[in-house]
């Protein structure tokens, strides 16, 4: 997906990957140790409500695109925010001030293909930026499962520039092995690094004569459509039994719950919960923020498929009120 960098483009790199990849984690890594200099940073979700915009606070400005995937549904949003930046860029090139790099980083569900598209057809577009990268970052605990029944997970490692492998701390080296076999098939272009908890580690060895996974053809497969759930959490949540309701549905549905994000008020503080299929990560406590900030404190974004949101709203409320 290269193109040559233009003069005086600004450069943009399209992060991807699927659901609870690391995207944002990695991303944050990069933005810490200023990576892309003077940068500005899209955001988009799935979900009308958003999350990662309150873990990226290292950039010089910031951008949520939510309520859909900027591939398809809000792909008009993603050009207008674009253009604004363009416009904005032109007013500080005025002033001597630049900012030279834009970074997206995609929903869990979107295609990167069809983004690239869209922006190297849009004539103003094409003026002001250059697509310089699209980096895919990789679950390597997930990634082997997710490739053999998800079509759009095979579709952003065919897409890729380069591939980030995350989580391959505690990743079977066996499974590894077979993953970056199969990734080197599906992209053999694509470089291959990786990384823990978005810090950069030496690809860990694997045997080299290992074989990719056999992937069935989903050709035509009927598919129940992917879609992002809210639940609110009140102030009156039984934790203990939070936690027990969150345990027990990853266990029966962990197939169809892709991924669970969501930042919540504890008394431990704002804690960020994260699960991707039936693995919950160990929560993470989060800085407080002022004012205007924690807006959506108290929101957990369920994505899957196979359910009604209904459903997991009910079962919510009746498991862990705490006067249940």
């Amino acid at each position: 997906m290269n193109q040559p960098a233009g003069e005086g483009r600004m450069r943009l790199t399209v992060v991807g990957g699927y659901l609870g990849s690391g995207k944002t984690t990695w991303l944050r890594h990069q933005l810490f140790e200023r990576r892309f200099g003077r940068v500005q940073v899209l955001v988009n979700e799935a979900a009308e409500t958003p999350v990662d915009d309150a873990l990226l606070g290292q950039a010089e400005g910031l951008r949520v695109l939510s309520g859909g995937c900027v591939c398809c549904t809000a792909r008009s949003e993603l050009i207008a925010a674009l253009r604004d930046l363009c416009d904005a860029r032109s007013a500080r090139d005025s002033r001597g001030a630049r900012d030279e790099q834009i970074v997206l980083e995609t929903s869990g569900l979107a295609d990167p293909a069809p983004i690239v598209e869209a922006i190297r057809a849009d004539p103003m577009l094409v003026y002001h930026i250059v697509v310089s990268e699209v980096v895919v970052i990789v679950d390597a605990l997930h990634a082997l499962a997710q490739l053999r029944s998800e079509p759009l997970g095979r579709k952003q490692i065919e897409t890729a520039d380069r591939l980030v492998l995350t989580k391959v701390d505690v990743a079977d080296p066996g499974k590894l092995g077979r993953l970056i076999a199969t990734l080197r098939q599906l992209n053999p272009a694509a470089p291959i690094s990786a990384a823990v908890l978005g810090s950069p580690i030496d690809l860990p060895a694997v045997d080299p004569d290992a074989m990719p996974e056999p992937l069935p053809d989903l050709a035509g497969a009927d598919m129940a459509p992917v879609f992002p759930a809210r639940l609110m959490l009140g102030d009156d949540i039984d934790w203990t039994a939070f936690a027990v309701w969150l345990s027990a549905l990853l266990h029966a549905r962990g197939d169809d719950v892709l991924r669970v994000k969501g930042v919540v008020r504890t008394p431990a503080g704002r804690l960020l919960l994260q699960a991707v299929r039936r693995v919950v990560q160990s929560p993470e406590i989060l800085p407080e923020q002022g004012p205007e900030g924690g807006r959506e404190d108290g929101t957990i974004v369920v994505i899957g498929r196979g359910y009604e949101a209904a459903d997991l709203s009910t079962s919510l409320r009746r498991f862990t009120r705490a006067d249940g």
